[in-house]
């Protein structure tokens, strides 16, 4: 019998992954809000169901799938607050999903640790994010867990994920624009092929766990930064203190 995935957030990484599913012979469902990307992605062999995570009214009907893969990103257009993205729109797609599926699938963020003392941190590192992308993150993480799907999810804090056409940073360096970033914090990174490879390994995973997915490389974003800038004949980097309110930033 065909194995059936359903994927919220066929972004980046979730594009990736659903390449993957359907290269092994799966059947892959994948959640869109745009109509117009609904049709893309019917073209490169894939189910597509227009639903807004957002809008718990457009999540009926779902399929009945074996593994579902949440890997929704944040969206400053949309109109809405990283909280009611990430948590919000987790905990109405567990509503709608009931107990059906074998599997849970969550991408989280290394941003849920907060800021630390430059210690290596590892699953059982407390978490206390101080930025909001961060507190959405652990607040869908508890969300999951306190669900019926909760002893069959899998959570992957991901690093910065980087990797063809996404270098962290890049565009802003080359227009020599200040990095809303710490300087003497550092980066940890995990390329989107890899990540996505570790999906696939994490479905297989014996649940519930949770896992921190970096390249285990940690360099400081002052070093990595300045680096890049050399590569890239830009300016010298310069800093200022990240927003609040914005994405958690990883690493």
């Amino acid at each position: 019998m065909q194995s059936t995935c359903l994927i919220f957030g066929a972004g980046y990484l979730g594009q990736r992954v659903a390449a993957l599913w359907r290269d092994d012979s799966r059947k892959v469902h994948v959640v869109t809000r745009s109509a117009a990307r609904a049709e893309a992605l019917a073209a490169a062999g894939y189910r597509p169901h227009v639903a807004d995570v957002t809008r718990p009214e457009t999540l009926a009907p779902l399929p009945d799938t074996d593994t579902v893969l949440f890997a929704v990103g944040f969206d400053r257009g949309s109109g809405r607050s990283i909280g009611e993205v990430y948590a919000g729109g987790l905990a109405s797609v567990l509503a709608a999903l009931g107990d059906r599926p074998r599997r849970f699938l969550y991408i989280s963020s290394t941003g849920v640790y907060g800021p630390g003392d430059g210690g290596w941190v590892d699953e059982e590192t407390p978490c206390h994010p101080d930025r909001e992308g961060g507190q959405a993150c652990l607040a869908a993480e508890q969300t999951l867990a306190a669900s019926s799907l909760g002893p069959r999810s899998i959570i992957l804090r991901l690093a910065g994920i980087y990797g063809p056409g996404r270098i962290p940073r890049a565009a802003d360096l080359l227009a020599g624009k200040p990095l809303a970033a710490h300087p003497d914090t550092h980066l940890n990174l995990i390329h989107v092929d890899d990540a996505a490879r570790i999906v696939l390994l994490a479905e297989q995973a014996a649940a519930p766990r949770t896992y921190v997915v970096s390249d285990g490389h940690p360099v400081l974003r002052r070093h990595y930064f300045a680096e890049l800038a050399r590569l890239l004949s830009a300016p010298a980097p310069t800093f200022i203190s990240p927003p609040a309110d914005g994405p958690p930033q990883r690493g």
